[in-house]
């Protein structure tokens, strides 16, 4: 959303309609689901977000135990100079109260040991509303989540492979305001789609925090494995209180689980359509391409010439002579011995002609047929919750995608280009965003998830571009024959981003260069005036393709958001780097280079300067303003620092990762660990998943046994409440696997200067509150905080309750959790209710009258 100057009464009424609940330390589920097995949605006013835990967490330093905890977005009322204000906090170590912090949600204990146990308190006018669970120091200041590699493997040309931790999620999958870890599996040979060759297969894991694996989903052989193909979702879609997981399936994709030894219990396919099954297909087939099956396919299409689309509408030459430029002197339709004569001439002489890089007999490991499928999974237990066919389909092997057109040759490739990301496009619920394409062809569609089905909410297609000749051609640069989304080609880029670019409390879909509008209506798809020095001066071009996008609000001088992108276009862009505004597209300012300039990045560096710097060619200042022509790195960035500042992840392929300050230097070297997808130097995940509101560093061990999690242990005096609160952000960490792995960026400006007077507190409720405290009171009674009858009489007044609440009756359900406090608040004996469950469970009945009132 843009940032507006609010006051601190607006800013206080915002928090007064928030419906989320404070988090106790429980175990448990807060997924309620009907006799007809549907879902018993209690929804309150504004976005729906994330039912989070204190997210108490510590570690052993030199100086100390470190701890760190959240601040939720409901408890802020204002602010300060320095932070946000709301309640404050007791720290207690080992049951006794050791420091009361109002000034930020973490502490440093000189005191503290490796055996010590802390808890924190919210304090809120004095009085204790809150307990949290309690934890132990870890030995360092990282943790590693074990992993369970999957096995080795071969592929059909013999080449051994071995499997390597990429990509990681998290989601909480069971209700209990802890987050789960969703690890994407890579094999040793994945490959960029431009890549010839097999793969292995790809593979995407569920883990709580000790390193359970929950399941594992086999994505099979008709999944290619590399960071273009697999974009996965981890996000609770239908508003349960539970993650989803939604991604691109195939025939072979299955659901593996496993047994308390860790030993597979159970496999099971997807649900083939009913069609698929008709037609023959089945999960034991194999889409992948050989060589000769490549050259058969050549044969195939060129067999079928005469009667292609674009040949019949005269669009495309008559004759493949004529494409290749020879003399025509075959007659159509081809018989089987021409087409392999052509096919010939077209894999051994044309083609090489075009490149030396162009090898077509070595062609293989591909899949340029068969069904495609969207399935979501339930993110606990990893079952099939539905399938649906694809949208939109590959058509061909990338003929008409313009693989084929330029002078590399390239089958399969600008196909298969895809991103996906998650998006508020009504401002309440998350939808599913995914797309194909992005160098010609652009398409999108938007999903909802009730609970039972897939509903399409609205699809983009940019339509095809057009070409004279898809063996010799330029397809990129121009119009789709869409009239509304035609100038989405050659647009998109490596990622996308979610932001509220227009300040309308909705969602857009940053599409590289372009916009689409939270409707599916195109927003804008910026282009300017080529510069003197360029391919065609004085021509209005497209921004175009580019490699780094980042959204954010950049400059806090100006109103509302502004996106830095890079792009690739050389002589025939306008701009090898450039930063615009958000709403309209419009360039503020950037710069040509001729060149493809492939990296780009945003944060604050340099304090000195107001705003974010970015770099791409130098370093700029948020007004444009050069500050250095050295630049830091452009991995990754992370909010590391005590003092708001951007910090840089570096290192790739087998060097070892570290955290750099522009003006620091190293302040982390990530030892025996490495980073991601090649020389893009990804981290498996860079967010805000527990403790205060710096983002955790989450890489693979060098071995891949182990999820190494760093926490950033310099004590901060900034208060802020979780970054996963702040819708844009929450949204950016469900995408920020997708492509070209990008960092995730708050919805108002995030830096050392920060205005905490325009930092805005969203309006939110969190989905699963009756059964959160129905947990509650298992848990208690379990542990013999809650006893009868006490226990009894508190589980029927709930029940009421929600009865109530879920008909619509809210007054008859606040009368019944009215109820629920006065027999909490009646009895004073400990033996009947400790002091802990009191408090909390008092806390939650008065957050869920608080919702009830303002539905």
């Amino acid at each position: 959303m843009n940032v507006r100057k609010k006051s601190l009464t607006k800013k206080v009424l915002a928090v007064s309609l928030a419906v989320p609940l404070l988090m106790t330390g429980y175990q448990g589920n807060a997924f309620a689901t009907n006799s007809q097995g549907g879902h018993n949605l209690v929804q309150g006013n504004g976005i729906q977000l994330e039912y989070l835990d204190r997210g108490l967490v510590a570690a052993s330093t030199s100086e100390g135990i470190f701890i760190s905890w959240r601040l939720l977005a409901n408890e802020v009322t204002g602010y300060s100079d320095s932070g946000l204000t709301g309640v404050n906090f007791n720290v207690y170590r080992d049951g006794e109260k050791i420091a009361m912090v109002e000034d930020s949600t973490n502490f440093l204990d000189v005191d503290g040991n490796d055996s010590s146990t802390y808890y924190v308190a919210a304090v809120d006018n004095g009085k204790e509303i809150d307990q949290s669970s309690t934890t132990t120091p870890w030995d360092h200041t990282y943790y590693d989540l074990k992993l369970k590699k999957p096995s080795d493997g071969v592929t059909p040309s013999g080449e051994e492979y071995s499997y390597t931790a990429n990509d990681m999620s998290v989601g909480d999958v069971d209700g209990d305001g802890k987050y789960e870890f969703f690890v994407k599996w890579d094999p040793t040979n994945s490959k960029d789609v431009s890549q010839k060759g097999y793969t292995g297969k790809t593979y995407i894991d569920c883990y709580t925090f000790d390193g359970t694996l929950l399941y594992r989903i086999d994505l099979g052989v008709n999944i290619r494995s590399g960071a273009h193909y697999t974009q996965f979702l981890v996000y609770d879609f239908d508003g349960d209180g539970k993650s989803e997981l939604m991604f691109k399936t195939a025939p072979g994709t299955k659901m593996i689980k496993f047994d308390k030894n860790g030993d597979i219990s159970s496999e099971k396919f997807i649900t083939m359509p009913k069609e698929d099954k008709l037609d023959g297909y089945s999960h034991q087939d194999d889409y992948r391409m050989s060589s000769e099956d490549y050259y058969d396919h050549v044969v195939d299409m060129f067999m079928d010439w005469h009667k292609h689309e674009e040949v019949v509408n005269g669009n495309w030459p008559e004759t493949l002579e004529e494409s290749f430029g020879i003399e025509k002197k075959y007659k159509y339709p081809l018989s089987q011995d021409d087409a392999e004569s052509l096919a010939d001439y077209f894999i051994d002489e044309y083609a090489p002609s075009r490149s030396s890089r162009n090898n077509l007999r070595d062609f293989e490991g591909f899949i340029v047929k068969g069904p495609e499928y969207l399935t979501v999974f339930n993110g606990e237990t990893g079952d099939e919750l539905e399938t649906i066919r694809y949208k939109y389909g590959r058509e061909d092997d990338g003929l008409m995608w313009g693989d084929y057109a330029m002078s590399r040759i390239e089958p399969g490739n600008r196909v298969d280009r895809f991103l996906a990301g998650v998006a508020y496009l009504d401002g309440e619920k998350p939808y599913a965003v995914f797309s194909r394409g992005y160098y010609t062809r652009a398409t999108m569609v938007t999903y909802s998830w009730d609970g039972e089905h897939i509903k399409e909410n609205w699809a983009v297609d940019s339509g095809w571009t057009p070409m004279s000749n898809p063996f010799n051609d330029g397809p990129h640069g121009r119009l789709g024959t869409d009239k509304e989304f035609g100038s989405l080609t050659t647009q998109g880029a490596h990622s996308l981003s979610t932001a509220d670019v227009d300040n309308d409390g909705k969602q857009e879909i940053i599409y590289g260069s372009s916009t689409i509008d939270h409707d599916g209506t195109l927003l804008y798809s910026s282009s300017d005036v080529m510069p003197p020095e360029s391919a065609t001066p004085g021509a209005t071009a497209g921004l175009g393709h580019g490699d780094a996008l980042h959204v954010a609000d950049i400059n806090p001088d100006r109103s509302g958001l502004e996106i830095f992108m890079v792009h690739e276009g050389g002589a025939y862009a306008p701009y090898g780097y450039a930063l615009r505004d958000a709403n309209t597209g419009k360039v503020i300012y950037g710069g040509y280079t001729g060149k493809d300039t492939g990296r780009g990045m945003i944060g604050d560096v340099d304090p000195e300067h107001k705003g974010l710097e970015t770099w791409a060619v130098g370093l700029w200042s948020a007004d444009g303003e050069k500050i250095n022509n050295s630049v830091p790195g452009t991995n990754m960035n992370i909010k590391w620092s005590a003092d708001m500042t951007t910090q840089i992840v570096n290192g790739s392929i087998e060097q070892t990762p570290t955290i750099q300050d522009w003006t620091k230097g190293t302040i982390l070297t990530a030892t025996d660990t490495r980073t991601n997808n090649y020389t893009k130097g990804n981290p498996s995940l860079v967010a805000d998943i527990f403790g205060d509101w710096r983002e955790e560093l989450l890489v693979r061990t060098a071995d891949s046994n182990s999820i190494r999690i760093y926490l950033s242990s310099d004590v901060t005096d900034r208060k802020l409440y979780s970054l996963m609160h702040d819708p844009q952000y929450r949204t950016g960490i469900a995408w920020q696997n997708v492509g070209y792995n990008q960092p995730s960026y708050t919805s108002y400006y995030f830096g050392s200067d920060t205005d905490w007077g325009n930092v805005p507190v969203p309006t939110y409720w969190t989905p699963g509150v009756f059964n959160v405290v129905q947990d509650l009171l298992a848990t208690y009674s379990k542990n013999g905080e809650l006893n009868s009858p006490l226990n009894k009489k508190l589980e029927k007044s709930l029940k009421q309750a929600e009865h109530h609440a879920e008909k619509g009756s809210n007054k008859k359900s606040i009368s019944f959790m009215e109820k629920f406090m006065n027999q909490i608040n009646q009895n004073n004996k400990k033996t009947t209710i400790s002091d802990k469950a009191k408090v909390n469970l008092t806390n939650h009945a008065e957050q869920i009258i608080k919702m009830l009132e303002t539905k």
